[in-house]
């Protein structure tokens, strides 16, 4: 296989895991997107870094997204390159928004562009390299095809269903200005799990993929609006509990807001916390006043998105 361009372009967004019940199953895509071109080059590799991270992560080889790209390109027999990188970054790093599985499709998706052969690297494909990078496909699914995903491991594979949730659905997100790495947040898990919450986690999950699908109704009744149902639909009973000595002051935020009725939940594995319903004025100013970055985000119905300038200026 050889590489048919020397420039690239893709965006990829920010995902939500999790969702409250459906722990590293459920997934969305939520329209805040990291940006990242690159040149083919017969020299060293080169990074700039703008926005989330500059300063802070790889400008060498061991970039994320660069690795990711080599492993892309390695799958196909395609040639290495050196590579002049420019990523420009909004995804908050370290506070659960899947800056980490962005940035791992962002680099399969810039080898698939460089070689100009979907077939060759398809979502499929991308899919299973960016698990195995990422260790779990409930984020990676997300960002690949944007909208919301159902994704879970078969017996050799990561497979994934893709649904579009209500067009009146904007998450509201509650960014701390604290980090928290996941491999901490999932430190504090336990292995076992009493079985009854076990149940409830499966029936809350269910619940949540019935009410984000547009032809459910409320049983016995033609009511259509069941958005009513997002508040049960969003409690969890297997992760966030077990998260609250890592991550208090998320685990109170969620407490506050769904006091109030509303349906919040950890975004993934924390510390931001989603709402996936209305949040009022004063309950956001709240927030804010407290320290949080309050932001409405639309999701995003599609994942990867690519970009063939004429003249590209990296």
């Amino acid at each position: 296989m050889q590489l048919r361009a020397d420039f690239a372009r893709v965006s990829v967004p920010a995902t939500s895991a999790n969702l409250g019940p459906g722990f590293d199953c459920l997934g969305i895509a939520l329209d805040l997107r990291d940006i990242v071109s690159v040149h083919a080059t017969a020299g060293p590799t080169s990074i700039v870094v703008e926005g989330e991270g500059a300063g802070t992560v790889s400008e060498g080889d061991d970039n994320l997204i660069v690795r990711a790209m080599r492993v892309g390109l390695d799958h196909v027999g395609a040639p290495q390159v050196g590579v002049r990188m420019h990523c420009h970054n909004v995804i908050p790093h370290s506070r659960g928004l899947g800056s980490s599985a962005s940035a791992v499709v962002a680099g399969l998706a810039l080898a698939r562009e460089l070689i100009r052969d979907a077939e060759a690297l398809d979502d499929h494909t991308i899919l299973q390299l960016a698990t195995h990078m990422e260790g779990h496909p409930d984020n990676v699914a997300p960002a690949i095809e944007g909208g919301m995903t159902v994704a879970w491991m078969g017996d050799d594979d990561a497979q994934a269903l893709r649904f579009e949730p209500p067009a009146s659905m904007t998450p509201t997100v509650f960014i701390p200005d604290f980090p928290l790495a996941t491999s901490k947040a999932r430190q504090v898990l336990p292995d076992v799990v009493p079985y009854r919450d076990a149940i409830a986690n499966i029936s809350r999950a269910a619940v949540l993929v019935a009410v984000m699908s547009d032809n459910a109704r409320t049983f016995g009744s033609d009511d259509a609006d069941i958005s009513r149902w997002l508040f049960d639909a969003t409690e969890d009973h297997l992760h966030q509990e077990y998260r609250r000595a890592v991550m208090e002051p998320s685990l109170a935020l969620v407490d506050w807001l769904r006091e109030a009725g509303v349906a919040a939940v950890v975004s993934g594995a924390g510390p931001t916390v989603m709402a996936l319903n209305h949040v009022d004025d004063d309950m956001r100013a709240s927030a804010q006043r407290s320290g949080w970055t309050v932001r409405s985000l639309a999701v995003s119905g599609d994942g990867i998105r690519t970009d063939r300038p004429q003249r590209p200026n990296v």
